[in-house]
């Protein structure tokens, strides 16, 4: 099946989350937070599979804001479940790994800061990126994807990490594709053995 106008099917899949994205923080606003003011904005992101970076994407075309990916210095393994238990690792012994690149956020009044959940809570290098930034005068938007199981911790990480933050609340999506893939693989396997 061929794309329409160059969009990519994640992209596609993705438009009905924007959309809802765009509705919550209109909302948000109504309610009283802090509104976007078109200040200079930053979105940094973290991801695994993909679903955070087409979020984090089309909020920096949207916003014409910069755009950070926020990386390990050295990658997690690209075999999920090696991946898995390394971020288990280091979660448990509260591990933050150094990061590749640092952003410089002290250019920015407003940061979106973009993340999957791994393991009911935020990931090392989004904990490594808090301790390692300024964000004291800072709006910090988050968004947030997981795999079914809600987002755990996240709240109270990013309390705890950038307490003189102003913390808006997250936009989350259930982005669990990857997880059901791989469940629907070990079934069909499992099957295939009896």
């Amino acid at each position: 099946m061929s794309e329409p106008d160059g969009l990519s099917r994640r992209t596609l899949l993705a438009a009905p989350a924007i959309l809802a994205f765009a509705s919550a923080s209109a909302c948000a606003q109504d309610r009283g937070s802090t509104p976007m003011t078109g200040a200079k904005t930053l979105v940094a992101y973290l991801t695994r599979s993909g679903n955070t970076r087409v979020i984090a994407e089309t909020l920096h075309r949207q916003l014409g804001a910069d755009l950070f990916e926020i990386r390990p210095a050295r990658p997690y393994p690209a075999d999920y479940e090696q991946h898995v238990a390394q971020a288990t690792r280091e979660r448990d012994s509260g591990y933050a790994p150094p990061l590749a690149a640092q952003a410089d956020i002290a250019r920015y009044d407003e940061i979106f800061l973009g993340f999957p959940i791994w393991g009911e809570t935020t990931p090392p290098p989004i904990r490594s990126f808090l301790k390692a930034h300024e964000l004291g005068d800072k709006t910090l938007r988050p968004f947030i994807t997981h795999g079914g199981y809600g987002v755990g911790e996240a709240p109270s990480v990013l309390a705890s990490h950038a307490p003189a933050a102003r913390i808006e609340k997250a936009f989350v999506l259930e982005a669990d594709q990857e997880r059901r893939t791989l469940n629907q693989v070990r079934d069909w396997l499992a099957h295939l053995q009896t």
